[in-house]
């Protein structure tokens, strides 16, 4: 039987070497895959919550850690699965011996990675700034808000009008933020402008008095009340108070309630709130008669 095969030319091996090789390739596509998803899961069942869980109990006051871990942990398990699967499936070679290939990444990565290098850099002075936490209301050249989570390339911060606005890492770190609530306290300064014949010191009472009626108002320093400034037709009073526990969104509620009380409490007193300035006119006035009946002013 084997020499009618040979002498009618047909292949005597039942599995063609092509069909070999492809189906090795499968097998370590396979291997690639399995190795991968089987090392990142069991990592995700253990490691992860085992290392987040310790991070939480070391920074119960640190928000900013915790969303980091979480962020920059998944992403280095999945770059360790990433490295088993490829040295399962037998490409661990690549590592060690391709010099062109490492060339190409670290030329890769140099180039058109230079910004996110960039920004995954600042993201981790931000995690790591004991000033700048998940919760602040920081203010910055581009606006302000309540930071919601740092990630890698950008900060996420919702703003009073609950927008949700993507920061550039690297800009806060380039630029000056300010933390106005940063020590749990805030002056609320508020300006309103009088008559110069209206009661000045009984404005500066009702000032004092509506700012003590906020619940959040410190009574040390107490609130105070003070000429600002002396314009040309009004008189600027200035009150300020301190609160606790403020907030972006609560500010602006505070602020609004402020305004309100001292609206109702100088109708009452009968105190006028930005008078229009007085002006006075001279001059002489001469009307003269025209041939048609019509008259006409003619100013001096």
């Amino acid at each position: 039987m084997i020499d009618t095969l040979a002498q009618t030319g047909l292949p005597t091996d039942p599995v063609p070497e092509a069909l070999l090789d492809s189906s090795g390739e499968l097998v370590d596509v396979a291997v690639f895959v399995g190795v991968t998803l089987t090392v990142y899961l069991l990592a995700r069942a253990t490691v992860f919550p085992l290392a987040v869980r310790a991070v939480r109990a070391r920074n119960r006051n640190n928000p900013t850690i915790q969303s980091a871990t979480e962020t920059y942990l998944a992403v280095t398990l999945a770059g360790l699965a990433l490295v088993a699967g490829i040295v399962a499936a037998g490409y661990g070679s690549v590592f060690s011996d391709s010099a062109l290939l490492i060339a190409a990444l670290t030329f890769a990565v140099g180039t058109a990675g230079r910004d996110v290098l960039g920004s995954l850099v600042s993201g981790l002075f931000l995690v790591a700034d004991p000033d700048f936490n998940v919760g602040d209301w920081i203010r910055w050249p581009g606006g302000e808000g309540t930071v919601e989570a740092v990630d890698f390339r950008v900060t996420r911060i919702r703003t009073v009008d609950f927008e949700t606005v993507t920061v550039p890492n690297t800009e806060l770190t380039g630029n000056a933020i300010t933390r106005p609530f940063g020590r749990d306290r805030f002056r609320v300064t508020e300006t309103v402008h009088l008559a110069y014949d209206d009661d000045v010191d009984r404005a500066r009472e009702l000032l004092v008095e509506a700012a003590e009626a906020e619940p959040r108002t410190l009574s040390d320093p107490a609130p105070v009340a003070r000429v600002a400034d002396l314009g040309e037709g009004t008189v600027a009073l200035r009150a300020e108070f301190l609160v606790n526990d403020p907030a972006g969104d609560n500010l602006v509620g505070m602020r609004s309630r402020f305004r309100d009380r001292v609206l109702h409490a100088f109708a009452d007193a009968g105190i006028t709130l930005g008078p229009p300035s007085g002006r006075e006119l001279s001059g002489d006035l001469d009307v003269t008669v025209d041939d048609r009946g019509g008259a006409s002013p003619q100013d001096d």
